[in-house]
């Protein structure tokens, strides 16, 4: 029977062998929820990048380059790190260098693993399904905050080990830590968070709509997928 588990931070990456599992990579705030954002918009392709100057120089190549260091736009950076920048007609057909903090990181130390797939709270059940009719085994790699545990990934990662309970194991104690979680916040998870380090950080760059618009159920039915470094629709 296929299992699930989940890895609270890319550091316990370690700890895992992902070459026979499915991951899926989260950050919901907010790098992921951006990914799904663009490519709901029509987006071509999001190459993601660990190093920043790397991104940076994939402009010259033509493409526009997005993402963020500790929250804030990278000077010089076509796009930033918010949702709402990947909304407009100007991404249709395009592609997009993205570097971030947490989420692109966790992507790379992903990499090895049979399938790599990127979650949000905005594609939770197309997520969820393309994990139930699988063939794989499960790992949900929360993106954290420079290696430390945050609340938002958690919770994400607990909604997958709800809504897949009944047909899929859990392998320890963090998929059942982080379910639990999930149902104690899941009838107001803005209101959860309001306390939580990364929505404080976030807060003080005043972008509360971004905070909302993340923790927001299933707007999008697009699952991005990691293909030769590449991720697609």
């Amino acid at each position: 029977m296929k299992t699930i588990d989940v890895c609270l931070s890319p550091d316990l990456m370690h700890l895992y062998d992902v070459s026979d599992r499915t991951v899926v990579v989260v950050d919901i705030l907010r790098a992921t929820s951006c990914m799904v954002t663009a490519f709901a918009h029509g987006v071509q392709s999001i190459t993601p990048f660990a190093d920043l100057e790397a991104c940076r120089a994939m402009k010259s190549k033509g493409y526009i380059t997005s993402g963020e260091r500790n929250g804030e736009k990278v000077p010089g950076f076509d796009q930033g790190n918010s949702p709402f920048e990947y909304m407009t007609g100007a991404i249709r057909g395009k592609k997009i260098a993205f570097t971030t903090t947490n989420g692109t990181q966790a992507i790379e130390k992903a990499k090895g693993a049979k399938r790599i797939i990127i979650g949000s709270f905005l594609n939770l059940s197309s997520v969820v399904k393309y994990l139930l009719f699988g063939d794989n085994s499960v790992l949900i790699v929360c993106a954290g905050w420079k290696g430390k545990v945050n609340l938002e990934d958690t919770l994400f990662a607990g909604a997958v080990v709800e809504k897949l309970k009944n047909h899929i194991e859990t392998d320890c104690d963090a998929p059942l830590a982080a379910q639990h979680l999930y149902n104690v916040a899941k009838d107001d998870m803005v209101k959860f968070l309001n306390a939580s380090s990364h929505v404080k950080r976030l807060n003080r760059l005043n972008i509360h709509k971004d905070i909302e618009y993340c923790l927001s159920l299933d707007q999008y039915q697009v699952v991005p997928r990691l293909e030769n470094g590449v991720l697609l629709a």
